[in-house]
């Protein structure tokens, strides 16, 4: 059986600045569980791929079993209160109501928080990630090392699980089939051993697919550079990516160090493969695939033709005629001059400045890296570089940071996690239900996490010669040990520091010192744009033309860091509560960041009332941050339009069931859409609520918040979980990503207000 290790880190070669706090990871142990425990197991995985084709999403049952195991809480069954929705006899719920659920959900919660503070879980719903670590692993020859026989098991599950109908797979795990899913996912299950008639049929159902769209060709560029890498595609297929552009001056506006981070952290290892030209050692099986995926034989094929060319089902983002133009001329600038002394001196030196910034962000991170992608690329490269190398070496050793497993196999996380995050908002929701005999040891633990998590000192001295912005007194999205600082994750850290120092030090513990707040003040200010908007982890540093320049089909918005109402609303609150319990500490710069931040956000506001939410599915979720942030900036219903519109526009969405059920079409196509057979979601419905409640609705009508209410007690689990359903985080635009911990976070902070902010105070005016 599996086994969750958490916090941990006894390998070699493995360094941390607060003894790996936050590190989770799967281990198998052959001799692990009882019986019936591997009975619960094997029926939850026969379930999910009975119903794959329905739920697409795993509930996370594999942590939930062994937490179950360790703490009676989390099996614990008392059947919570069921409201029926269409009773006209019963419009409200009672206090008793909402408080039991609110008491079963806590405790379910509280069952699998770990020692040191964070909620681990599953940050699965990208299709690439995998293919790109097999890949890695496979031409540096660590495969079988890194992923001995169960892991492959449970990867070859988790592909065949979520291969569509159609023989294909998606972007991630709701999408449907592309060629840039579908071959990656073809290529990862032979190099994992499966045959080419393999897979009951689902193999020769993929190669169809892959056939029938044109071929390998047609696979997007991130594809090309991937099957460049193994040897089955051509690096003459590739677009250039020159790592001369990093010998560039800064003041270009189209430096990498002036894009958006995740974008020039992909492309610098990229721009480093593509310039060494590297590929992986020539074996039978490589050959084979060079057989097996072209319409065309292997030597027949245009190169210079498939540059450009990409399946419709992958096209999100069309490349613009000035950016091909300026592919050719780059590609003819690099056959004719770039190859031939003295210009190879320049190829030679540009490979050296990339790879030290490489090994820059490989060490800064403790070689857990920003993101997945250029983890596993960073790995190769270095590996590339010296394939003894201690570099290469301590990558291996992070691997399984971002492997995590469930019901449905193994997959590879976006990120290391979203403990940090996850941490902040769910201190935010159980403050919100009062229920202080509940939440005492859940909260004291928490305190402790986020105060371990924040950043003590700058990257290093230099830090804008490696293009990064200062970080002492940020939070990053998961663990210390990455060392990547968020705008919005460093407000809600404060924001929740700040909550906690207002309450009993024998309940959450010792406050943080007031300098370690002033430090977060501190780079929340310095990330504040001249347009008064926060941008996810640095300024904006160049303009929005450059994406004319996009050169991944798949993404939308990637070449710069945008500003988001998000980012731009943690802002503002957690400033006001500082403000408020500090409010001599630079007075006149909190004040005018604030106003200037208010400005953006009803600036970005949509003529429908909305705001585009970035970060998850998409309109609800950008409409609460924009609410609560005028909100927490003095705004009401009553002297802000924006306010009124907003809450216009969300009533406007509200479903006859009282909830509210948003697809993530939404997100791709920049236009409200709601879930198929306008099904309720549990988290949007609560993202709706909370932004209600927060517009005053209370006060107007109460009735669309009771009848929402009904449709988050109704969901509730005997156990006091609520259900997994429809996946809900996105990054640019069009790639979906689970955050398997707001099922419990949200409504349980909806319904905490409901109780306190809605209920008690209708009661007690009667």
């Amino acid at each position: 059986m599996w086994k969750l290790k958490l916090s941990q880190g006894n390998e070699p070669r493995l360094r941390s600045k607060n003894n790996h706090m936050g590190r989770q990871y799967w281990e198998f142990y052959p001799n692990l569980g009882t019986p019936e425990e591997r009975a619960q197991v094997e029926k939850a995985r026969y379930q999910f791929t009975n119903n794959r084709f329905q739920t697409k999403q795993s509930s996370d049952l594999l942590m939930r079993f062994q937490f179950g195991r360790e703490n009676s809480w989390a099996e614990m069954k008392v059947a919570p209160f069921k409201v029926n929705v269409n009773s006209e006899s019963q419009v409200t719920a009672s206090e008793e109501m909402v408080r039991s659920t609110l008491t079963m959900a806590l405790r379910f919660y509280s069952s699998w928080q770990a020692e040191d503070g964070f909620w681990p879980g599953d940050g699965g719903g990208p299709l690439f990630l995998l293919p790109g670590l097999v890949i890695g692993l496979y031409v540096t020859g660590a495969l079988d090392i890194i992923l001995p026989l169960e892991h492959r098991r449970e990867i070859r599950r988790y592909l065949y699980n979520h291969q569509n109908e159609d023989g294909g797979w998606g972007l991630h795990i709701e999408g449907e089939s592309t060629m840039f899913g579908t071959a990656l996912s073809y290529v990862t299950l032979r190099l994992l051993g499966e045959r080419k008639d393999g897979g009951n049929g689902a193999i020769e159902e993929a190669r169809k697919w892959i056939l029938d769209h044109g071929g390998l060709t047609f696979i997007p560029s991130w594809g090309k550079m991937w099957l460049s890498v193994l040897g089955v595609y051509e690096w003459s297929g590739n677009n250039p990516l020159p790592p001369e552009l990093w010998l560039l001056p800064y003041f270009l506006p189209f430096h990498p160090g002036r894009m958006w981070c995740h974008t020039r952290m992909a492309y610098l290892p990229m721009s480093y493969l593509y310039g060494k030209k590297f590929v992986g050692p020539m074996t039978s099986l490589v050959l084979s695939l060079r057989e097996e995926l072209y319409t065309l034989p292997h030597h027949l094929i245009d190169w210079n033709q498939a540059r450009n060319q990409c399946a419709m089902e992958d096209l999100y983002y069309s490349h613009s005629m000035i950016q091909n133009i300026l592919w050719d001329c780059l590609l003819k600038v690099e056959e004719t001059a770039l190859g031939k002394w003295p210009f190879s001196k320049l190829r030679e030196k540009a490979l050296d400045v990339v790879m030290r910034h490489i090994h820059y962000e490989d060490e800064s991170s403790h070689y857990i890296c920003i993101a997945a992608v250029n983890k596993v690329l960073n790995m190769v490269c270095c590996w590339v570089e010296d394939p003894n190398s201690e570099a290469y070496k301590c990558h291996l050793s992070r691997i399984k940071d971002y492997l995590w497993i469930a019901e449905d196999g193994m997959k590879m996380q976006g990120s290391n996690g979203s403990q940090l995050w996850d941490v902040a908002l769910s201190v935010q929701a159980i403050l919100a239900t009062d229920l202080v005999g509940e939440y005492g040891s859940m909260l004291k633990k928490a305190h402790n996490f986020i105060k371990s998590a924040q950043v003590k000192e700058n990257n290093c001295k230099h830090h804008s010669f490696w293009y990064r912005h200062i970080s002492k007194g940020g939070w990053p999205f998961s663990t210390l040990d990455i060392n990547w600082i968020v705008s919005d994750c460093t407000a809600e850290g404060l924001k929740t520091l700040l909550l906690l120092s207002t309450m009993p030090s024998d309940i959450v513990d010792e406050k943080v010192k007031s300098d370690r707040l002033y430090e977060a003040v501190n780079v929340i200010i310095s990330l504040q744009n001249k347009s008064g908007g926060f941008a996810a982890y640095e300024l904006t540093r160049s303009y929005a033309w450059l994406e004319m320049f996009n050169p991944a089909e798949m993404f939308g918005h990637i070449m710069i860091d945008y500003q988001f109402v998000e980012c731009t609303s943690a802002a503002i609150e957690a400033l006001k509560l500082f403000q408020k319990l500090y409010p001599n500490y630079k007075k006149k710069e909190i004040e005018a960041c604030i106003d200037k931040a208010i400005n953006f956000i009803q600036s970005i506001q949509l003529p429908d009332g909305s705001w585009y939410g970035s970060w998850a599915i998409c309109f609800v979720y950008g409409t609460w941050f924009g609410i609560k942030g005028l909100v927490a900036a003095d705004k009401t219903y009553h002297n802000s339009y924006s306010i009124k519109r907003a809450c216009d526009f969300l009533l406007s969405k509200q479903l006859y069931s009282g909830g509210w059920g948003e697809s993530y079409l939404s997100s791709q196509k920049q236009v409200y859409v709601n879930l198929e057979g306008n099904k309720s979601h549990l988290v949007t419905t609560a993202w709706a609520m909370l932004a209600l409640i927060e517009g005053g609705q209370a006060e107007r009508d109460p009735m669309p918040l009771h009848r929402a209410a009904k449709v988050l007690l109704n969901s509730q689990l005997e156990n006091g979980d609520f259900p997994q359903q429809e996946i809900i985080g996105v990054f640019n635009k069009n790639c979906m990503i689970s955050y398997s911990a707001y099922r419990n976070i949200f409504p349980i902070w909806a319904l905490g207000e409901y109780l306190n902010r809605v209920l008690l105070p209708l009661n007690k005016s009667k």
